[in-house]
């Protein structure tokens, strides 16, 4: 018991450092599930914050990335090499909260050897494939300027690149969940959700990439298909002008439809949440009301292409958001109504 608790103030302090909204969820999440999901998020901010480290070249990134990457590929850890990665990325981070994950990594990994063997291949698992995606990063697209500004080839790349980096979380929290909480094995079939929850990942990935297109541009990162670019005469350089908005607005409206179809399965997947799973509804409704608010700001955007523009959901109104829903036990009512509202937006966006 000790220990356990001792565990659990490891991974809260570290994520109040990294990321707030997600500190929020893991506090929300039921006991048994929290901490299994809350270090695996951390193993992979560590590694996409490795392999965002702009201060060195990329091909050392990613030899980095693959030291990394190997402790999840055997069964006993490198210890030495853990140790390299922290002395050699940590002080190279600006953001203070994932200097902290990087320096206290050897101890993220000292609670992973903790986990029952059923969670540590879990965790395995999606983590190689997150940083297969984090490696299609470092290898599809060759620099980090506008001058060196690539586009992933084609749409099924582009699907490919969202499981790898979101849906595969979808897959696995829903396993997660299942193994640890009877009330949902009793009546899910944890084949038909993981497809549902795959979507929902990729749903929230597509709505981020649509978010920040304009500052991935400018790093030399196209998610926007090739292929979809030149249906409408356009090339990934023309994407830095805003006066392309116009010619870029079917492409806009096609993904924001592909987005609200994966976030439409992710609703039904947090719907059906049995009622007494509190904590857990609202550990899924958060993300994807926000992530829907996000969708409805992008789809009334008079440019998304302008960097100067902030395509984000307000602090105030996530707390808003997540007040009311959690004071109303998850709901389906409370849900549903921003569920609705949020929707509508999108749609009558999409007629315009």
């Amino acid at each position: 018991m000790i220990q356990y608790q001792s565990d659990r103030y490891l991974l809260r302090d570290i994520l109040k450092q990294v990321s707030r909204s997600f500190y929020l969820t893991l506090a929300v999440l039921p006991a048994n599930v929290s901490k299994q999901i809350g270090l695996a998020y951390l193993f992979a901010r560590a590694a996409d914050t490795v392999a965002d480290t702009g201060q060195i070249d990329r091909h050392a990134r990613l030899l980095c990335l693959h030291q990394l990457k190997s402790q999840f590929l055997q069964d006993h850890l490198q210890w030495d090499a853990i140790r390299a990665i922290q002395t050699r990325m940590a002080p190279l981070q600006r953001h203070r909260g994932e200097q902290l994950l990087l320096a206290r990594l050897e101890a993220c990994f000292q609670l992973y050897q903790r986990l029952d063997r059923p969670d540590q291949t879990a965790i395995r698992e999606v983590l190689l494939i997150l940083m297969s995606g984090m490696e299609m990063d470092l290898t599809i697209f060759p620099g980090d300027t506008e001058a060196t500004l690539t586009a992933l080839p084609t749409f099924t790349d582009l699907d490919q690149y969202t499981y790898r980096v979101a849906g595969c979380v979808g897959e696995f929290w829903t396993n997660m969940i299942w193994a640890h909480c009877p009330r949902i094995s009793q009546v899910w079939d944890r084949e038909s959700k993981v497809k549902i929850g795959i979507c929902y990942g990729k749903g929230l990935q597509l709505t981020n990439i649509l978010r920040d297109l304009p500052q991935d541009l400018r790093r030399g990162r196209c998610y926007i298909p090739l292929s979809l670019l030149e249906e409408v005469g356009l090339q990934p350089q023309d994407l830095l002008d805003v006066r392309a908005n116009t010619q870029f607005r079917p492409i806009l409206r096609r993904l924001l439809g592909v987005a609200l179809e994966h976030l439409d399965q992710g609703w039904l997947y947090t719907l059906s949440i049995p009622r007494r799973e509190v904590r857990l509804r609202l550990a899924c409704m958060w993300p994807i009301l926000i992530g829907l608010r996000t969708l409805s700001i992008l789809s009334l955007s008079e440019n998304v292409l302008d960097p100067t523009r902030t395509h984000k959901v307000s602090r105030c109104e996530i707390y808003r958001i997540l007040a009311t829903t959690a004071l109303t036990g998850g709901s389906s009512y409370a849900g549903t109504a921003y569920w609705g509202h949020f929707r509508k937006m999108v749609g009558c966006a999409e007629l315009r």
